[in-house]
């Protein structure tokens, strides 16, 4: 029988550049350098399909011109790699700020949102980019977003609505990212009220990674809605995990293959969030392969056609070495031998 063909495998860019500052032990990877790192990991002939970008300095300016742009294009498709979500710059400090924000932080986050659907129309059109979506969050904290839940849930779910608009009108969709640091998606069922009061399935769905999903089960930030106690059994974990995937998998439209230990962890201006571990990792608490099944169920069904894997906050020197790549893709594998179709 034929290995399945999809999902496609890609890697994550922004591992070079979160949590990373300039003149410390950990300075931020060139795009070109992670590409590298990428084209270059094999297991048994098998290689990584494509990346997925994050639409900021170094790596890439929003503002980039349109022939800026395509020279990034030719520059990724040079390495047989192909371009899936971009992470659109929705951040105080980059383009954007916060979605609960003032009127001139909503109007900045809508705006960033505008800017990644312009860098994807141009991907698109050059070829490099086929599948994918634009990812956000809702660029604030739980402590800002807990002096008033349910009013800051109600402007983060209208300007996600403002934002899915521009997305639509460049046939885009958006992925909310599920992880602790973000207001008003800080656990399990903020993160499905938030999707509910958007009401806007078939544009804005769920983005969810293994790592930080994992803490969701744990209630960091959320004591109140953990599904989990210390000291949990497997099938404590089994039946937990059941009920966080029922509530999100049909919202789910991008996702990200992640190890986690069950500690958090932050660096440089990054919150503390959930801890991205080695895929091999001893401590990791995850069986990857298994668990990522729950979130494929049916994926094709909702337009997913690829997977990448997540690094975030790496240190350098793990990211630098080859056999990182190496292991990580040979995990991907697996969850697509075990979970893809053709």
């Amino acid at each position: 029988m034929a290995s399945p063909t999809y999902p496609k495998l890609h890697n994550a860019m922004w591992p070079g550049l979160v949590g990373k500052e300039p003149g410390t032990d950990h300075p931020p990877i060139s795009l070109e350098r992670m590409l590298e790192l990428t084209a270059a990991a094999e297991v048994n002939g098998q290689k990584f399909d494509g990346v997925d970008l994050f639409l900021f300095h170094p790596h890439t300016d929003p503002d980039a011109t349109d022939d800026q742009l395509r020279a990034m294009a030719d520059k990724i498709a040079s390495y047989n790699l192909n371009v899936g979500s971009l992470v659109a710059p929705v951040w105080p400090g980059t383009v954007g700020g916060s979605a609960m924000g003032s009127d001139e932080d909503r109007a900045n986050f809508v705006l960033a949102v505008k800017k990644a659907c312009r860098i994807a129309k141009i991907l698109n059109e050059h070829g490099v980019r086929k599948y994918g979506v634009i990812r956000i969050d809702s660029a604030d904290s739980p402590s800002h977003w807990d002096a008033d839940p349910k009013g800051n849930t109600t402007k983060i779910a209208a300007t996600f609505r403002e934002a899915a608009k521009v997305a639509a009108d460049h046939g885009e969709r958006l992925a909310a990212e599920g992880e602790i640091c973000w207001a008003g998606m800080h656990s399990w069922k903020n993160m499905l009220a938030l999707l509910e009061e958007v009401a806007m399935p078939e544009t804005v769905g769920f983005q969810a990674d293994q790592a930080h999903t994992y803490l969701y089960l744990l209630g960091y930030n959320a004591e109140h809605h953990a599904l989990l106690k210390p000291g949990y059994s497997q099938a404590d974990f089994d039946a937990a995990f059941k009920t966080m995937t029922d509530a999100l998998r049909p919202w789910t439209f991008d996702f990200h293959v992640a190890q986690n230990d069950g500690s958090v962890h932050g660096t440089g201006s990054h919150d503390k969030t959930g801890r991205h571990c080695p895929a091999d990792d001893p401590n990791g608490k995850l069986d990857i392969v298994k668990t990522a099944g729950a979130w494929l169920q049916g994926a094709s069904s909702r337009g997913l056609k690829h997977i990448c894997w997540d690094g975030c906050m790496f240190p350098n020197d793990m990211l630098e070495k080859q056999s990182t790549w190496n292991t990580i893709l040979k995990t991907m594998l697996a969850v697509r031998d075990a979970h893809g179709w053709s």
